[in-house]
């Protein structure tokens, strides 16, 4: 014999029980089947709500009531054969009669007795069931047995005790004696000794067929419901989940009692007892494999699953007065008892200092003033503190029966959260190291959740999750790049970037689930309004694991909410120099701030576009080695003016050309003033150790007073035109010494200087070509010959590419 168990959702409409009859026929075919059914979808809880309203006086309760009766009269029509359809209406409407009678008591005395709600909240099993046996009479041998005439309990209406022996007595006899191939039974409801309803609390429908295979001894127990089985976490809060497809007893209880929604948790009990095979199954794809649940497993992985409950109350009682007292615990579980509170989580300190649980939310306030009062005469004295209480917290567990035989599984869990800035409020752990739980803040709870599930799960592929401002040329450059490369980096880095924000000055886009690269324009334009605080807030709002910020502007204003992402423990990516080119004290804080909250901070681009200056600069600091000197053309925007400035060209053309190809800043005067070569002197030269503000850079520019002076691009270009003279006599002076003109930043000695300068053709920087840029590094390990860094300084396409690469940099560590 098999046991069937059919869901709410399974059984929800006339269109589902078809499928729920289909899977009973083909399992039919070679086993006698004993199906239990649920409610049909959402019908108990609009039964509990109308008993609710009539208690209140509240006549929409007849609403209610006669929205649950006629879909049930629905599926009669859709489903039952016309020559039976007046015979099964009849009994179901002496149902409604008995159910509305109920309703109306409770309106009339105001109130709702626990055996009262039993009763009315059992109606939707006995309603489903019936039907669904008349249903199933079209196809197959089938026949219905009413759970309460069996399965016995205690005298608790709403969470009744199953007495075990009268219960199997009674399926035994009655299974003995019946024939049929199909059996229909409504979940849930079961009667006392004197013939009173119970239930077996929400979920019990569960219960009930774990009962049955128990009392029977069936060869298996399935639970069809909406989901292929139980997932590795909640798939609809951790999109890369996948069903388990064999897992233990104890495994699985450990996962339902944490949340795990798919099977209620005494369901597994009565099964374990037996050793019976528990397969879990969707109605709707009945092919998939499922899960099949049994006393061991052949697999040896170390976590089976990570499951959390939401809305949890820490409760702390601690005191010095609690130190060495023997029955402080007994004192707190026995308040808690005998107000059937539910203790999900316990902690303690080995000083004995403090004791920690955690409840649900609804129970606090009464768990709190229950203890306070148990404990009042300690708490007079000042032996013990009032309970400190903590809300909206959830719990999260790591499940595995194989857990105890690996090393280093709860850091993994610690520091893959720690990593995430997800705060760790308590911990608790097992003898028998199946389960390790941490309590943490609700809101973080999502984000904890899919960094647990891609630390265990996802075969090592870390999934970034990038916020992007700025999409003119580098920035295009850049989300082209990312889209180019996504295989590329999932195959080989295991990195799955995807790019959740994105905004320019005007508006803004998001998708929790990556935005669609190949449209992202149309989705901006179709965006909202944003702005700085606005971009912001919705991405601290999501609170996704390992986020970056992408900074792909030269704008003041945005390299100032730097801090603010930091503090969020989101990266920050940017090639924006002006952050770090700031006050020593603005750029000190960004590091600090970036290494409390765990969060990277790299600015590659900042100095040589793509080139590796910056990296290797730390590296050779790191290594320990000190730097003596630094001479460098760090301008590629300038380097690509004077190597193209001749007495045949005009400096406003050269300069008009460089900006058209992307090699300078928007405002094009940024690059020929040499603020943006001194930011980046100064850059390396605080990255090697020095403090410098930018006022101490000695800034030699080669512009006029009147080009210096202007405010907008339009003067500034009419301003080289009529300097012309000027700029041709600076090219004349070189070339009559047989030099090139070379925009050179010097750093030695603790100071700083930018300038032009005439180089012969024996330096280093003589050849040096188009937009390229070079870096010479003297050390104490490079004293004489230095290290040279050189390539392309300037550009769209390099710049994007270095953004890249700190991208890179952060999905690799």
């Amino acid at each position: 014999m098999k046991v069937l168990k059919f869901g709410g959702s399974s059984v929800a409409s006339s269109q589902t029980i078809q499928q729920v009859l289909q899977v009973v026929k083909q399992t039919a075919e070679n086993n006698k089947v004993l199906v239990v059914v649920s409610a049909f979808g959402k019908t108990t809880n609009k039964l509990i709500a109308a008993a609710e309203q009539a208690a209140t006086k509240d006549n929409n309760y007849t609403l209610l009531f006669n929205e649950v009766k006629q879909h049930h009269l629905q599926v009669i029509r859709d489903l039952i054969a016309t020559e039976r359809q007046d015979e099964v209406k009849t009994k179901v409407e002496k149902l409604f009669s008995k159910l509305e009678i109920l309703l109306q008591g409770c309106f009339l005395l105001e109130e709702i007795t626990p055996k009262t709600l039993a009763t009315i909240s059992g109606f939707g099993e006995l309603l489903s069931s019936y039907i669904i046996s008349e249903a199933a009479k079209n196809e197959l041998d089938a026949g219905y047995k009413d759970s309460r005439e069996l399965i016995i309990t205690s005298n608790s209406f709403e969470n009744a005790q199953v007495n075990f022996k009268l219960t199997e007595k009674n399926c035994q006899d009655f299974f003995k004696k019946n024939n049929n191939q199909v059996t229909l039974l409504p979940g849930f409801i079961a009667n006392t000794e004197n013939g009173q309803s119970t239930t077996l609390g929400r979920g019990g429908s569960d219960y009930s067929a774990a009962i049955y295979a128990a009392s029977l001894n069936a060869e298996e127990l399935q639970i069809w419901t909406d989901v292929s089985g139980m997932y590795t976490a909640n798939p609809s809060v951790v999109k890369e989940a996948f069903p388990i497809p064999h897992i233990s007893y104890q495994e699985a209880m450990e996962l339902s009692h944490f949340g795990a929604k798919v099977i209620y948790p005494p369901t597994i009990q009565p099964t374990l007892e037996k050793k019976i095979p528990i397969v879990i199954k969707n109605t709707f794809e009945p092919d998939n494999v499922g899960t099949l649940i049994t006393n061991k497993t052949n697999n040896d992985s170390s976590v089976k699953g990570i499951s959390h409950i939401e809305d949890i109350t820490l409760l702390t009682l601690e005191g010095s007065g609690m130190v060495g007292v023997s029955g402080v615990s007994k004192r707190v579980f026995e308040t808690l008892s005998v107000e059937n509170i539910n203790v999900v989580l316990i902690t303690q300190a080995s000083s004995e200092h403090s004791i920690c649980i955690g409840i649900f939310d609804k129970d606090a306030q009464q768990a709190t003033e229950s203890i306070n009062e148990t404990f009042a005469f300690e708490i007079e004295r000042n032996k013990v503190n009032p309970v400190i209480v903590e809300q909206n917290l959830a719990i999260i567990a790591l499940v595995g029966d194989n857990m105890k035989n690996h090393q280093g599984l709860s850091g993994q869990m610690f520091s893959s959260l720690g990593k995430n800035n997800v705060n760790i409020r308590a911990i608790a752990q097992g003898a028998s190291e199946k389960n390790i739980s941490a309590v943490i803040t609700s809101a973080d709870a999502k984000k904890a959740l899919n960094t647990l599930h891609e630390q265990f799960f996802e075969e090592n592929i870390k999934q970034l999750n990038l916020f992007v401002t700025g999409v003119g040329n580098v920035g295009e450059r850049f989300l082209a790049q990312i889209h180019k490369q996504t295989t590329y980096l999932k195959e080989h880095l295991k990195l799955n970037i995807r790019v959740v924000g994105i905004s320019n000055s005007r508006k803004m886009t998001f998708n929790e689930n990556g935005l669609d690269l190949t449209n992202w324009k149309e989705a901006l334009e179709n965006g909202e309004q944003t702005s700085l605080d606005a971009f912001f807030n919705k991405t601290k709002a999501l609170n996704l694991r390992n986020s970056v910020f992408v900074d792909n502007t030269a704008n003041k204003e945005v390299s100032e909410v730097y801090q603010n992402y930091l503090e969020q423990n989101i990266g920050v990516v940017t090639c924006n120099k002006i952050a770090c080119a700031s006050s020593l004290d603005n750029y000190k804080t960004l590091k600090r701030v970036s290494r409390k909250f765990n969060a990277p901070f790299l600015f590659e681009t900042n100095v040589g576009a793509g080139l590796p200056v910056i990296d290797t600069l730390k590296n050779l600091i790191a290594s320990g080695d000190r730097i003596h000197k630094i001479q460098a053309v760090l301008s590629g925007s300038l380097n690509f003016v004077f190597n193209n400035f001749n007495e045949n060209t005009t400096f406003h053309d050269v300069v008009a050309q460089a900006q058209k190809e992307g090699f300078t800043e928007p405002d094009p005067k940024i690059d020929l003033s040499g603020i943006d070569v001194a930011r980046k002197i100064l850059i390396l030269a605080r990255e090697s150790g020095y403090e410098l503000e930018l006022s101490d850079i000695d800034n030699n520019s080669f512009l006029t007073e009147k080009s210096l002076k202007t405010t907008n691009n339009d003067d500034f270009y009419a301003s080289l035109t009529a300097s012309e003279a000027h700029f041709q006599n600076i090219y004349k002076e070189a070339n009559d010494k047989d030099c090139r003109l070379k925009y050179v930043a010097t750093f030695e000695n603790g100071k700083a200087s930018v300038g032009l300068q005439h180089i012969p053709s024996d330096h280093p920087f003589y050849n040096l070509e188009g937009s390229d840029n070079i870096v010479l590094f003297f050390t104490e390990r490079y004293p004489v010959n230095p290290l040279l860094i050189k390539g392309a300084g300037a550009g769209a396409e390099v710049t994007a590419s270095g953004i890249f690469a700190d991208v890179i940099r952060i999905g690799k560590n």
